[in-house]
């Protein structure tokens, strides 16, 4: 609508006439035409929208007339972009899939942008909006009108114009099926029902309960029921009985998006935060580049203090973020939480601003206030067995501006922190030795996985790399380590200081994860205001000399890919469930730690009243902490380290892991795996009151994990790599081989008896490695492939040798029937042919 003030009286003459001229138009048609309804043709306003209406104003005026929706859309808000978010609001009872995370109130299920136009024939369209590939430059150089022609947005939806708004600004349309009924735009799709285990559609037992309009958004809530369905879509879960119903209350958001998008930041691999990624015909004329903007909040400031911020002083934000928390949660982590939030402030001071973030309690009894509402952030409590916590987040695809985030905290993350913490630090934590955590103690764990989900809706990805940029003896020093904390970021997968052992006496500063220097700094390279800056493309060239100059002032500021394992490399500084820069010193202190519960592990688990159920889950929750150690090492052997770089940055991207680096994992693999039997896992009194037997099955499955770990194409065609290009440097594959031999088979040269968990491990050995020999022929057909192939086999005529040589004397029993049944074992592999036209038949 005009603003009649700025435009004067021309304007405002102009608007009224206009504003006659419809109505007149309008009169005539109505006294031309009586049968205006019967042939679809708009209603005068008052027949649509009558004295019955409750009429509800905001983005845009919802009317309920009797059982009728009618959204009455001024033009101005044709053609502008909206984002549609899909919540449940209330779970269905009963319905299984809680254990596995879903289909609870406040989970999102769905997310799209749309737009209402005007169409012919006296219609409204609404379309889907794709952002996946642009052009912006409507120039005649650009490829804008070639990109749009080939990319004509779906319409999902026509509404007939029932009648025109009383001032000529606006269509009235009648949305009462889409909000009443079944249909994938607001509600469930196929996917969704079929995941939920939902039929058929039930009307009768459905209605709308409300449609709410605000200033910047539409808030419809409905409640569905459908038939239920047998089976639930997800391999391997318990399939639901094919009878009964499941009732949801569904919430569909549509949230008016800027109409100018925030100006987008680029993502630098070299910082780590979530992004949008798009194909842009314009970035480059020569080809088809992929553009990835980050995700953040519009954190700008206020008007009144820019001035003082280019200075250098801390201001407010003009709209900080705010997040509640949840009014179901339980009332005792909610300090917990709000302190989690509040923690990332002094990471945003370093960005400039204070109080930039804030937690706090949800309004009571607000009928203003809903957790669906997609204005509002909230941490959302979730009764449900799932050890697990998420930090998802709704953005502009257009820009990456983040509008708002549900961080999902369920109920029983509360047994993953606490096993955690026991199995890491009981030894040096005397808290943490028993089965239920003090309230003080659990509260501060909750507050830390709070603030790492917090990171995330902030836009910030894991750094799994993180950890390693920390020399192990520092994880020790208790000075160090309780001023710095035992890894830069919390973003990290790095959990709690194991490497810290009784005699350090380090206090829980130094076992705890917290807002490390490398998070101040991603927040201060995604948040800083660069107001000199009008286009993402001028502030490029800034931003990458400031990362360099940061990544050469300071170490701990280094980020990795947030995935352990990429692509053909494996880099072993990008780990999860370990720390520090060396993984073998670091696995060492963590086993002696583990040796330690285990001692204690019986008197700390034992609980008044019951079983052994405790014992037994920790032992496992011990027993998974070597096994991380383990194949973590491992990762070593072939690896290959990449750090990202632009081109002003000097050295190489992608390094090798060096020679005495390999050789020191082998070692540690040796001397816990391979050499000697980890057998201080076994305890006959444990193993009496927590499972009969498994011994055996439990060492061997360690072992198998490491040879796993070696034993695959990945690490032998790096190690090849490795030594075509650095052969005097290189940790070969043939020297890797005979390393693991000395150990694997260490009998060979000093005669002793093989004894169970030895013949399983040699067992094991030789299958991965005559797979290799026996299906050579029909995996790859690379030069590279057929070198592994050739030194496998010669590696394994060599091992046929030297069990020949020993087997005659050899007195134990079960150690000539093992070694026999490997020479049996090792033909077959090196001589199929041969075997079979010589075996019996």
């Amino acid at each position: 609508m005009l603003n009649l003030s700025t435009h004067g009286s021309y304007c405002a003459r102009r608007c009224m006439l206009f504003t006659a001229l419809f109505v007149s138009l309008n009169t005539m048609a109505q006294i031309k035409d009586t049968t205006t309804a019967t042939k679809g043709l708009p209603k005068s306003y008052n027949e649509v929208i009558t004295a019955k209406a409750l009429t509800d104003e905001g983005l845009f005026k919802v009317h309920k007339v009797e059982e009728q929706y009618y959204f009455e859309i001024p033009d101005s808000l044709l053609g502008r972009d909206m984002i549609l978010v899909s919540r449940i609001a209330k779970g269905a009872a009963d319905f299984n899939s809680h254990a596995r995370g879903s289909g609870f109130a406040g989970d999102q299920f769905g997310e799209g942008v749309v737009r209402f136009e005007k169409g012919p024939n006296n219609k409204i369209f609404l379309r889907q909006i794709s952002f996946l590939e642009r052009s912006m430059d409507s120039s005649a150089n650009g490829l804008y009108h070639s990109v749009s022609n080939s990319n004509i947005q779906p319409i999902i939806a026509s509404f007939p114009i029932k009648a025109f708004s009383k001032d000529a600004t606006g269509f009235v349309i009648d949305l009462t099926e889409l909000v009443s009924g079944d249909n994938e735009i607001f509600f469930f799709s196929g996917i969704d029902k079929k995941t939920f285990s939902l039929g058929k559609f039930e009307a009768d037992r459905s209605y709308v309960e409300s449609v709410r309009s605000f200033p910047m958004n539409i808030e419809i809530r409905a409640v569905k029921t459908f038939l239920k369905t047998a089976g639930t879509g997800v391999p391997g879960s318990v399939p639901e009985p094919p009878s009964g119903a499941a009732t949801y209350e569904l919430s569909a958001s549509l949230v008016l998006l800027p109409k100018t998008p925030m100006q987008p930041r680029y993502f630098d691999p070299r910082v780590g935060y979530f992004t949008n990624t798009y194909t842009d015909f314009d970035a480059n004329p020569q080809q088809v580049e992929r553009t990835s903007v980050i995700t953040r909040w519009r954190l700008w400031p206020k008007p009144e203090d820019i001035e003082k911020y280019k200075r250098g002083e801390l201001v407010e934000p003009e709209k900080p973020i705010v997040i509640y928390i949840d009014p179901a949660t339980p009332k005792k982590w909610v300090p917990y939480l709000i302190q989690g939030v509040n923690d990332w402030q002094v990471a945003f001071e370093q960005a400039g601003f204070k109080n930039a973030i804030i937690g706090k309690e949800a309004p009571v009894n607000d009928p203003e206030w809903s957790i669906e509402d997609a204005r509002h952030s909230v941490i959302v409590y979730k009764p449900a067995a799932i050890e697990n916590a998420t930090g998802p987040h709704v953005n502009d695809p257009r820009s990456g501006e983040i509008l708002e985030t549900h961080i999902n905290w369920y109920h029983n993350v509360t047994k993953l922190l606490h096993d955690w913490y026991f199995v890491q630090c009981a030894v040096v934590d005397p808290r943490a030795r028993k089965m239920e955590f003090d309230e003080e103690l659990m509260g501060q764990l909750v507050r830390f996985v709070v603030s790492h989900e917090v990171g995330h809706t902030l836009g910030l990805s894991h750094n799994f790399g993180s950890s390693s940029t920390v020399p192990v003896e520092k994880l020790r020093d208790k000075k160090w380590v309780e001023e710095n904390g035992h890894t830069p970021s919390i973003m990290d997968y790095a959990r709690f200081n194991y490497v810290a052992q009784p005699e350090d006496s380090i206090g829980i500063k130094g076992l705890y994860p917290r807002i490390g220097v490398y998070d101040k700094w991603a927040i201060e390279w995604g948040y800083r205001w660069f107001p000199e800056f009008k286009t993402a493309d001028e502030e490029k060239p800034f931003l990458n000399k400031w990362v360099i100059k940061k990544l050469d002032q300071n170490k701990f500021l280094w980020f990795t890919d947030n995935r352990p394992e990429v692509g053909n490399y494996a880099d072993p500084r990008m780990n999860t469930e370990v720390l520090g820069d060396n993984l073998m010193k670091s696995g060492e202190y963590g086993i002696m730690n583990l040796k330690r519960l285990k001692t204690h592990l019986i008197e700390w688990t034992k609980t008044p009243n019951e079983g052994y159920t405790n014992t037994g889950n920790m032992y496992g929750a011990m027993y998974s902490q070597l096994l991380n150690y383990c194949r973590n090492v491992a990762r070593n052997i072939g690896g290959i380290m990449k750090t990202n770089k632009t081109a002003e940055q000097s050295g190489p991207v992608y390094e090798f892991v060096p020679k005495s680096t390999q050789k020191e994992a082998m070692a540690f693999l040796q001397r816990h795996l391979f050499s000697s039997t980890p057998t201080w896992l076994i305890d006959t009194t444990l193993r009496g009151l927590i499972a009969y037997g498994g011994d055996a099955a439990k060492v061997s499955f360690a072992q198998t994990l490491a040879i796993d770990a070696l034993f695959n194409s990945r690490v032998f065609e790096n190690l090849l790599q490795f030594e075509i290009e650095k052969p005097k440097e290189a940790y070969t594959a043939t020297e890797m081989l005979n390393d693991m031999k000395k150990g694997v088979w260490s009998e060979l040269s000093s005669h002793k008896s093989i004894d169970i968990f030895r013949r399983n491990l040699q067992t094991n050995y030789v299958l991965w490695l005559g797979s290799y020999v026996k299906f050579s022929g029909r995996v790859g057909g690379a030069s590279q492939y057929n070198d592994i192939t050739a030194i496998i086999r010669e590696h394994l005529r060599g091992l046929v040798t030297d069990i020949r040589r020993i087997l005659p004397g050899v007195k134990d029993q079960s150690s000539r029937i093992h070694l026999r049944n490997m020479l049996v074992n090792l033909e077959e592999f090196l001589n199929p042919v041969k075997l079979m036209y010589t075996r019996p038949y």
